[in-house]
């Protein structure tokens, strides 16, 4: 239920849906203490957003960022040099963040090293005495799209923190909010391409050219019904990745459908979205250009999701991880995706084919084809249980044929199109 209600409202504006993620998601890292969860989960869980530039403990409700990377390590948070020390039962941390996404917010989840090793930190905007914590804001990112998210590059100086987890088990902390980081940037990037779709159908319907509605000339049909085609199973492929969520607690193929699934899901629906929505804007001619309309503004809001959160590679690294340490776990998630979609086409190959280029020792190399592979068979699955011939016919274009690399370049027939177009925008 909460990712349809994040997926509709990544169609009007994705940027405040960043601190929303990070909010939801710290709720799975404050489990590792369970006193600092009690203390702040009344502030935390409601549903009222309080914009008051004050403590915490005095708001009707809080916001809570991020701050891991360092511009020496980026993505390698093992490198972070920022330290904390210890004054009784608090920290003091100083060092820097490359990037401290939603600065806004009243407090951050941040990665310090102490003796025992990377620790996570809960770091609140302000002391416990209501002083302004030491965070030095040295600059908002110009960032390409996003805008109406701030990210910042921050200095402590002493900042006041409280220790989450264990020393030393900073990553195995924060690692509990990864998933859910990386299944709302998925999320997103449905929605967003859901968007750019409905705009290029409405477009296409009141718009006439030589004559006639682009909707009923042949060339744009066939282009928007690919479109559509994709929109659909992808919407499908996240939702089936929440309903796992929903169930890995009592269910260990849907638990192991999580951990495998969630990085294959980013990489191919966020990687899709970019080239998705500039061929939207493309429907719309100029006037998709223009800011005037949303396109513009979802093209530039497109990429982030791919790369926050573990760009592409980092994702395939991911896939890589859990075949290697859970290979039964993995072997039941693939076993059970070409049971349910053993009818379609080709999917039963990709599955086979996938399961052994991930299984070889040298699978880095061709891990990015495996994990597209993995994600566009899923996908088909996903949406046989919604609409059995889109599912059919998404496997067929996808995976048994030899594919174009552009929208409309497969060979559908009017009726398939028809069908598509019709349930894409009624």
């Amino acid at each position: 239920m909460r990712a349809a209600k994040f997926f509709i409202a990544a169609q009007v504006e994705t940027g405040h849906l960043c601190p929303i993620t990070m909010t939801r998601a710290s709720v799975a890292a404050l489990a590792s203490d369970e006193a600092l969860r009690v203390q702040i989960m009344p502030v935390l869980g409601t549903n009222v957003y309080d914009p008051a530039f004050m403590p915490w403990w005095q708001k009707r409700g809080m916001t809570i960022g991020m701050g891991m990377t360092e511009k020496q390590g980026g993505t390698d948070v093992r490198a972070n040099i920022t330290r904390a020390e210890r004054e009784g039962d608090y920290y003091r941390i100083t060092g820097h963040k490359w990037f401290m996404s939603a600065p806004m917010s009243d407090a951050f989840l941040v990665l310090a090293q102490v003796e025992g090793g990377l620790t996570c930190f809960v770091m609140p905007r302000f002391a416990p005495d209501g002083t302004v914590n030491a965070l030095r804001f040295q600059r908002l990112k110009d960032k390409l799209g996003n805008r109406s998210n701030a990210s910042s590059e921050v200095e402590f100086e002493g900042a006041y923190a409280l220790r989450l987890g264990e020393e030393g088990r900073g990553i195995a902390t924060i690692i509990q909010m990864v998933s859910l980081t990386r299944q709302d940037c998925a999320i997103a990037s449905a929605g967003l391409m859901r968007s750019g779709l409905a705009h290029a159908l409405h477009h296409a319907r009141h718009r006439s050219v030589f004559g006639r509605h682009l909707a009923d000339q042949p060339l744009m049909r066939s282009v928007l019904a690919d479109m559509a085609l994709h929109v659909e199973a992808t919407t499908a492929l996240v939702m089936r990745l929440c309903r796992a969520f929903d169930h890995a607690p009592h269910d260990p193929v849907e638990s192991a459908t999580m951990r495998l699934m969630t990085p294959v899901v980013k990489y191919w629906v966020c990687k899709s979205a970019p080239a998705f929505l500039h061929e939207a804007m493309e429907c719309l001619g100029g006037n998709g250009y223009v800011e005037e309309g949303i396109l513009a503004r979802h093209y530039r809001e497109a990429p982030v999701n791919a790369i926050w959160e573990g760009s592409g590679n980092v994702m395939c690294l991911d896939v890589l991880r859990v075949v290697l340490r859970e290979r039964d776990s993995a072997a039941a998630v693939l076993a059970h995706l070409a049971q349910e979609g053993g009818d379609l086409p080709d999917v039963k190959a990709a599955l086979s084919a996938t399961a052994a280029a991930l299984g070889q020792p040298d699978a880095e190399g061709a891990a990015r084809n495996a994990v597209e592979s993995l994600a566009v068979a899923a996908a088909a699955v996903a949406l046989k249980a919604v609409h059995p011939g889109h599912a059919a016919l998404f496997a067929q274009t996808r995976l048994a044929q030899r594919r174009g690399l552009m929208y409309g370049a497969d060979d559908l027939t009017p009726g398939e199109i028809q069908g598509l177009l019709a349930r894409a925008l009624p």
